[in-house]
């Protein structure tokens, strides 16, 4: 009875209650009732408390818990008990403690990292029970596709989760007199992303954050889905839905720059904070709902009372350039005359960023907040950086020095050093140049770029290693964005070094995310959902409408100085964080407060880089709605599959192939496919030879619609006869359903459902590796700008496995047996090709169930 109130208690104290929560009211009286005759220790139930990262380790992390009280207690011990069992399951005296903290009198660093079993437990010391903690190679799966909901969430133009459009007048012009344009001449700047909760619109962040949405779909395309069309609404497209949302904010981009001579640097401005309102009811400018458009001359700005600090035009046009240059390379391949586009607005936008080297800052009409960035030398040496991928080899060595000769000037980014800055002084919170720089440089170059980072690691360890969180990162405006930063430099760090001296601190920047820090609360909202994560953001779509802005970040803790200095903030509710306020910062969870409380569009992008980059960590397959995509990274193995229902014209040449390259494949044939007489010679050629022969399903089914992937179109009887009849007919070649358990489905087109029905025959869904155009082989010309020549579909496979961090490893590269007649071009052709260029780069090629060896079908 004492643990079971114990545990009840700790439950409902891990967040204080809320006007909303009557049934935790409820058990809480319950329990204490019990506790009046008991001998519980009432005090130290109510003030000690376990933080742990809700979100989840990964078996092979770093796994620290930390110790909190405002008493004088400090735990000799812990132990990880079973929630399944409710055993004892690891004991450690591993217990690093600390003094004083923000509210709290001891605190300790529990450290569980040689447990590396998977499962679901709770940390228990002094009596003292954690939320429960999940130990699992998957726990960061679908992370980053879940914080691109709020990016979605934030378009302006038109907005998918709305279903409705905003903005679409923007907008007039101020300041454009340099370029030879009158005040008010209307431009078209629709489209791109709302800042935060206000709507106002910035080239800096909106830049920033296209550039690290594509950064995380060229080094971790693994991690991300296609679910969502390119306007933002169900239904895929054979894009990234990552890819899809950088696109959005490059197109947006594009209209801030429409001409050599022309940039604008801003979309509307600080009297948008008069209300809250959904988007497309803003007409406050004085031009019906035309927003005004903030051209950069490199000169100061005024507007009503507040003079900005620009001295150029350096910071935001050479993020301009940045991220048109990454986006040519993403785009090239599939969209060769929108990348010929950027390449020649990135080069426009670095003779811009030239024009007057400085730094521009934003305008406000009526408060004195504005994004203050002071540092431009970054950004011109990350749009150096990135402009060889556009250029030929001549000029290559030249713009690789020019970004040195930058990186130079601004070695170790100055919030690291100073632990305080104005608001976006600094702005972005990391060097992104350094990173991309020294993947391209020499030794000894290399060597100093990485040195730069370590040098800002090491100033704020000297602060973290002060206190239990290791905290170091300063509470200013958008501390939250500053974690997410510093995380990705220590990862960083660590990739292009080699040495994991600070692989703690960084786990403990990301852990301090999920809910790791004094508060005990998740700083994005919805993630994850079974956690304690902020349910009152300064936001209208909540306020207002209700509306959940999953994945959006929200600024974090700031300094209580600072939060008392603010204008404007007052609470609307009790602060149920009360017990974990203190002098040295403060977060509320709370409408009121627009400085803890508010999610930001560009922190959020930065955090789909960081959640994808934990995700990549991972030893375990991937999946998608159940199926397995992607066999391990951490081998050079990849699976060719060919899928085939009424076509088989490239079967002999395919087979061909496989037996001169001496090479074994995975055919998923439909039940169509298997007793067409005339393909029966080669299937039993294909057989005799060893490859892997699967189901595609009897008739070819479609499962489910292509726009409302969760609404199916068949029934479970169908779905069931319709694949053993697929398998009765492979029973003819003597294949029997156990020897071939992996089941790849019709159309590649399914959903959970469909995979759940699948494991309960026994059998694992499987599916392609998105990322290249390999399964385009089947289109012909006559389908418009879906087709995909061979040479296109050939290259967008090397490019891949050329940029990808983890190139082609554990790939399941999905091409047909047959094609429509009407496509000549046909791509088996250049199968002998691909292979060899596969082997040479030292991949195996496997066949399916070797990828996927060490699972169980049935278990799935």
């Amino acid at each position: 009875m004492i643990i079971f109130i114990f545990n009840l208690l700790t439950i409902l104290t891990q967040k204080p209650m809320t006007k909303s929560s009557p049934s935790r009211i409820f058990l809480l009286i319950l329990a204490l009732s019990f506790c009046s005759f008991t001998t519980v220790d009432n005090t130290a139930l109510t003030t000690s408390w376990v933080r742990i990262n809700q979100l989840g380790y990964q078996p092979s992390s770093i796994k620290v818990a930390i110790w909190t009280s405002k008493n004088n207690t400090t735990p000799s011990k812990f132990d990880l008990i079973s929630k399944q069992t409710g055993k004892v399951v690891f004991s450690s005296t591993q217990i690093q403690a600390f003094g004083k903290y923000g509210p709290f009198t001891t605190t300790a660093r529990l450290n569980f990292s040689a447990f590396k079993t998977p499962g679901r437990y709770i940390i228990r010391a002094n009596n003292i029970s954690s939320p429960e903690i999940i130990i699992g190679e998957d726990v960061y799966r679908h992370t980053a596709d879940f914080a691109l909901r709020y990016m979605r969430q934030q378009r302006s133009g038109f907005n998918p989760y709305l279903k409705d459009s905003c903005h679409t007048h923007d907008g007039f012009v101020l300041d454009g007199k340099k370029a030879g344009i009158k005040d008010s001449t209307h431009f078209d700047a629709s489209g791109g992303w709302h800042d935060a909760s206000d709507y106002l619109q910035y080239a800096t962040t909106s830049a920033n954050a296209t550039y690290h949405l594509l950064m995380a779909y060229r080094d971790f395309p693994q991690a991300f889905m296609d679910e969502n069309q390119a306007n933002g609404l169900t239904g895929s497209n054979g894009i990234a839905d990552v890819l899809d949302e950088a696109k959005w904010g490059l197109d947006w981009l594009l209209k801030m720059h429409p001409s050599k001579k022309i940039m604008f640097n801003q979309l509307a401005d600080d009297r948008d904070h008069i209300s809250m309102r959904i988007p497309k009811e803003d007409s406050q400018y004085g031009k019906g709902f035309e927003r005004p458009l903030y051209f950069i001359s490199g000169e100061p700005q005024q507007r009503g009372k507040f003079m900005n600090n620009t001295t150029g035009t350096s910071s935001t046009a050479a993020k301009f350039t940045s991220a048109f240059s990454l986006g040519y390379s993403l785009f090239k391949a599939q969209n060769p005359t929108y990348a010929t586009l950027l390449s020649r607005k990135a080069e426009s936008a670095l003779k811009y960023a030239n024009q007057k080297r400085g730094v521009t800052q934003t305008a406000s009409v009526k408060s004195p907040y504005i994004y203050a960035e002071d540092n431009w030398a970054d950004d011109m040496e990350l749009a150096y950086a990135s402009l060889p991928q556009l250029t030929k080899t001549g000029k290559k060595s030249k713009y690789l020095d020019s970004a040195f000769a930058f990186s130079e000037k601004e070695k170790i980014t100055p919030w690291l050093i100073a632990d305080t800055a104005k608001h976006y002084q600094w702005y972005p919170f990391i060097n992104l140049g350094h990173y991309e720089l020294a993947k391209q440089t020499n030794a000894n170059t290399k060597a100093a770029l990485i040195e730069n980072y370590k040098d800002g690691i090491n100033h704020v360890w000297q602060r973290a290693k002060q206190n239990a969180f290791y905290r170091g990162v300063p509470f200013i405006w958008c501390s939250n964005n500053l974690t997410v930063s510093f995380a990705m430099q220590c990862y960083w760090y660590r990739e292009l070094s080699g040495d994991y001296a600070f692989t703690e601190l960084e786990q403990a920047n990301f852990d301090w995310l999920f809910g790791c820090n004094p508060w005990g609360t998740s700083m994005v909202y919805g993630l994850p959902n079974w956690g304690d994560t902020p349910v009152d953001p300064h936001s209208a779509f909540t306020h207002l409408k209700q509306y959940p802005i999953d994945g959006g970040l929200v600024d974090g803790p700031v300094y209580t100085n600072i939060y008392k200095g603010l204008i404007g903030i007052q609470l609307a509710e009790a602060d149920e964080y009360a017990d974990f306020q203190s002098d040295l910062a403060v977060y509320h969870d709370d409408y009121g407060d627009y400085s803890t409380n508010e999610p930001t569009m560009d922190g959020t992008a930065s955090l789909i880089y960081l959640l994808a980059a934990f995700d990549s960590q991972s030893k375990s397959y991937q999946k998608q709605e159940g199926a397995i995509i992607r066999g391990k990274a951490d081998a050079k193995k990849i699976a060719l599959v060919f899928t085939g229902d009424e076509f088989a014209d490239g079967g002999k040449s395919i087979h061909k192939t496989l037996q001169k390259t001496n090479t074994k494949a995975s055919f998923f044939l439909t039940g169509n496919f298997y007793r067409n007489p005339e393909f029966s010679p080669l299937i039993k050629s294909l057989k005799d030879y060893g490859n892997y022969l699967g189901a595609h399903s009897d008739q070819h089914l479609l499962y489910n619609d292509w726009k409302k992937r969760d609404s199916l179109l068949i029934s479970k009887k169908k779905f069931t006869d319709d694949l053993n009849a697929n398998y009765k007919a492979m029973q003819k070649f003597g294949i029997k359903k156990e020897h071939s358990p992996y089941f790849l489905p019709p159309y590649e087109w399914y959903n959970q459902t469909i995979a759940n029905w699948t494991a309960e025959m026994g059998l694992q869904l499987v599916n392609f590796t998105p990322g290249t155009r390999s399964t385009a082989d089947y289109t012909f010309p006559e389908m418009g700008t879906s087709y995909r020549s061979s040479d296109e579909i050939y290259r967008s496979i090397i490019d891949y496995a050329k940029k990808s961090a983890e190139g082609l490893n554990g790939f399941i590269l999905l091409l047909h047996i047959g094609t429509d007649p009407k496509r000549t071009d046909k791509f088996y052709h250049k199968l002998p090709e691909l292979i060899e260029y596969l082997k040479k780069e030292g991949y195996e090629l496997v066949k399916i169930n070797e990828l996927l060896k060490n699972t169980n079908a049935s278990t799935f």
